[in-house]
């Protein structure tokens, strides 16, 4: 599948827009992944932690390889490189810390999901990262419906065309509008949908942000997102494009390690589908781009906006009204 253009190809300073790309799946584990991406796209392997490793040097830049739970690492708030070698009880402290950790992480191998994070990649060169995903199929990774315990996602990291509140919220609003139907293509998996990873905004969020009086700064749009969303687990989840807008912003959510300041919006909804053999990462892209589409068409987006509101802000007898009348005129 050839990845399609964006309304807006090139970001703020003119340079072709990347998107990063991250895949859960089990059937892998991080040592056999990090030498099936040497494969593909060159670099070296540098083993962070056992189950913990990154491809140095490849093409695009590096990736990250490891298993997707902090339990099987260890924990750098509790290491202390320089104490390490003044103390035998340190050391031994630290030594056990490591193995507790790595016994975990073999433990938990197959049960928790390996994850690819890969470098941002131009987004015309989409198509050839798909590679990564046709390789991990042809060597027994095992995507999000391979099993009901495996709540596997794909996600992406588009790189956003313009830092200014204006375009932030216009893509914001699109993406309300848009995600019934991207969860309907995609078919979120029922595992998925019971786990939090994912959600869909509180319809309070999304009624205030599609008000056409709501014009926020970027400070105004931050705190308001923070106080209706004050989790990671949105589908579309915009705590690292504010936290990179935002470094010193006092919400300790934004100052979570696990929150990592990036300028791009950070897309969760989609299944990691490695048993369907037309399914990659471009698919995914092409599919996100519906939401790119209309955020560029404002006179759409308006008009979109105000038959939500009209249809939402109804009375709940009006609303089941509508519905019936709809389903009846359904051939």
């Amino acid at each position: 599948m050839t990845p399609q253009a964006p309304p807006m190809p090139r970001n703020a300073e003119g340079r072709p827009r990347r998107v990063g790309v991250e895949i859960e799946f089990a059937g892998l584990p991080p040592r056999d992944t990090a030498r099936l991406v040497c494969e593909l796209f060159g670099g070296e392997v540098e083993v962070l932690s056992p189950h913990r490793l990154r491809v140095k040097g490849a093409r695009w830049g590096d990736f990250g390889i490891e298993l997707d739970t902090q339990y099987a690492h260890p924990d750098e708030r509790l290491i202390d490189h320089e104490a390490y070698w003044d103390s035998e009880w340190e050391r031994m402290r630290q030594d056990f810390h490591n193995r507790t950790r790595e016994l975990i992480g073999d433990v938990v191998t197959g049960l928790v999901p390996t994850e690819i994070v890969c470098p941002p990649v131009p987004w015309e060169e989409l198509g050839e990262l798909d590679a990564l995903v046709r390789a991990l199929r042809e060597h027994g990774a095992k995507g999000t419906d391979a099993s009901l315990l495996y709540g596997f996602g794909l996600h992406l990291n588009p790189e956003v065309p313009d830092l200014a509140a204006e375009s932030i919220l216009a893509h914001l609003r699109a993406y309300l509008l848009t995600a019934p139907w991207l969860r309907d293509q995609i078919q979120v998996d029922i595992t998925r949908e019971v786990l939090p990873h994912a959600n869909p905004f509180p319809r309070a969020y999304v009624l205030k942000v599609l008000d056409p009086a709501y014009a926020p700064d970027v400070e105004t749009l931050i705190d308001d997102y923070l106080e209706y969303n004050p989790t990671r687990n949105r589908e579309l989840d915009l705590l690292p494009l504010f936290a990179y807008l935002h470094p010193r912003h006092p919400h300790e959510l934004l100052a979570n390690r696990l929150v990592h300041p990036r300028p791009t919006y950070h897309y969760r909804l989609p299944n990691a589908q490695l048993s369907d053999p037309d399914w990659d990462a471009t698919q995914e892209w092409n599919r996100w781009l519906e939401v790119e589409r209309l955020a560029a068409a404002p006179r759409t987006l308006a008009e979109r906006s105000a038959d939500y509101l009209a249809e939402h802000r109804a009375g709940w007898l009006k609303r089941c009204w509508r519905a019936l009348r709809r389903r009846v005129a359904r051939p």
